[in-house]
């Protein structure tokens, strides 16, 4: 008889663990609390407008093109994609730097801005592809189980990379605070300062300029639609308006969940929500990791989100823009060593209706703004308004138009947010940070070391945080699982 499984939330993780455990032969049911799939990647539509709620950056295309490739499918089997040209653009005080789809136009625009930098550049970028191989096809996939996955004849020639930073790296080859800041920006998406990064993470600047930057036409929730339709394909069985409120355990094995307060038998039980509210659901003696342990550790941002419809076309702005004509040090340590509501906050806007139709209606725009923020901080009414009228008036004046009067509506998106639909450790957006102390084996583990048959999947576990490890770390669970219980 097929041994049974029941994955807690459909984010990227366990839609991902949801199609390999299918196909190694399990029984695999999927308990969303919400209404629709995907987890923190869900979508918004509004009058016509259409908004990626969570992630928005398509990045690392094989490691998607990889997923669908395991099951006999191709993304292009369900979405179509665009590669962003340019990919993005980089607003400054007094300049606006635009980051091309190609290296040669990427080393023109460096060289554009700090005479000679193109050959270091192309040496940092080359670096960084070879880092990214090593880091893809070996450590990544790796179960975080020893300290010596770490461990394969690519690393150990280096292992200073993985203490020394980022930061020094970048400001050894740059001298131009500007380039520094786009160098060191790819790092945000693994959660931690560039100071605090591990150099051999430049691989995120090789996924950026080398891989570049690619829309899926529809958005981000393209991608959630194809991996649901992939799984139901397979057979998985998915209930959405299905809260799991309890992980129950009798002699130290999970054997049921309670779901809208009916209790379900399975043999499995694998979480891919939040890590720490997954423990929540146990009696106290079956977790793993104290509060205080979760309070120590060094969490990725949260986010202050505005989605705004906007009643016509906007100038002067590309589908991913960045607004850095403020302090990136400061705003920095004003969510990691500081952690408050920052003075002068650096900000993300994203207007897919720029490059993809679909997104907003005829002469009008689709605007998705994004200020990173520590997590946990206080969240009110009053300081999301504050704020949206400080990054709107600020993009006005960087982007030289108006368009305060031309705003149909908006919708804002911050911690008490992450919490309640999420169940978000201290509503962070992206999960725990990549630092050293917080790598492969040193995070938290996919096999729980208390109660049997009993897994872990998503950002807060290996590989890390983002889209494309969420999707490797659904495959590292399934094979755990499967290693275990074939």
């Amino acid at each position: 008889m097929k041994k049974t499984i029941a994955i807690i939330g459909s984010g990227f993780s366990a839609l991902s663990a949801s199609c390999y455990l299918k196909q190694y032969g399990y029984e695999v049911s999927v308990f969303e609390k919400n209404d629709t799939v995907g987890g923190r990647a869900r979508q918004l539509k509004k009058e016509g407008f259409t908004f990626d709620i969570g992630p928005s950056w398509y990045w690392m295309p094989d490691i998607f093109e990889k997923f669908f490739n395991d099951f006999g499918k191709s993304t292009s089997d369900y979405y179509t994609l665009d590669k962003l040209s340019p990919a993005y653009k980089i607003f400054f005080k007094d300049e606006i730097i635009t980051i091309g789809d190609t290296m040669d136009k990427i080393c023109s625009e460096f060289e554009r801005i700090e005479p000679g930098s193109a050959k270091p550049l192309r040496q940092f970028i080359n670096k960084a592809a070879t880092n990214y191989n090593i880091a893809i096809n070996k450590v990544v996939l790796k179960p975080g189980i020893s300290p010596f996955e770490l461990v394969t004849p690519e690393t150990a020639t280096r292992v200073d990379q993985f203490f020394k930073t980022i930061s020094g790296d970048v400001r050894k080859k740059f001298k131009n605070p500007k380039l520094i800041s786009t160098l060191e920006f790819p790092v945000l998406f693994l959660g931690a300062k560039p100071s605090n990064t591990p150099s051999f993470y430049s691989f995120m600047n090789y996924a950026d300029f080398g891989l570049g930057t690619w829309h899926p036409k529809g958005g981000m929730y393209e991608v959630i639609k194809a991996m649901t339709s992939l799984a139901v394909s397979l057979g998985v069985k998915i209930y959405t308006n299905s809260p799991v409120e309890k992980i129950d355990v009798d002699y130290k094995t999970a054997t049921s969940i309670t779901v809208n307060g009916e209790i379900k038998i399975f043999d499995i039980v694998l979480s891919g929500a939040d890590y720490h509210h997954s423990e929540t659901l146990l009696d106290e003696k079956y977790r793993q990791y104290s509060e205080k342990y979760w309070s120590k550790k060094t969490f990725a941002p949260s986010s202050l989100l505005f989605y705004v419809g906007f009643s016509k076309k906007l100038k002067n702005i590309e589908h991913h823009n960045l607004f850095f004509d403020t302090s990136f040090e400061t705003h920095a340590e004003e969510i990691y060593d500081n952690p408050k509501w920052p003075e002068d906050p650096l900000f993300y806007a994203n207007f897919p209706s720029v490059t993809d139709a679909s997104m907003a209606p005829k002469d009008a725009e689709t605007g998705f703004f994004l200020i990173p923020i520590a997590p946990g901080i206080e969240d009110t009414d009053e300081i999301r308004s504050q704020y949206f009228d400080i990054i709107i008036s600020r993009f006005e004046k960087l982007t030289g138009q108006d368009v305060v009067n031309n705003i149909i509506f908006r919708k804002s998106f911050c911690v008490k947010d992450f919490i309640k639909e999420y169940n978000s450790y201290k509503g962070n957006a992206y999960g725990m940070a990549n630092t050293l102390s917080q790598t492969a084996f040193l995070r938290p583990k996919l096999k729980s070391k208390k109660v049997d048959n009993l897994y872990f999947t998503g950002q807060l576990t290996v590989p890390g945080p983002g889209v494309p490890p969420s999707l490797i770390s659904g495959k590292l669970v399934a094979q755990l699982i499967n290693k275990h219980h074939k």
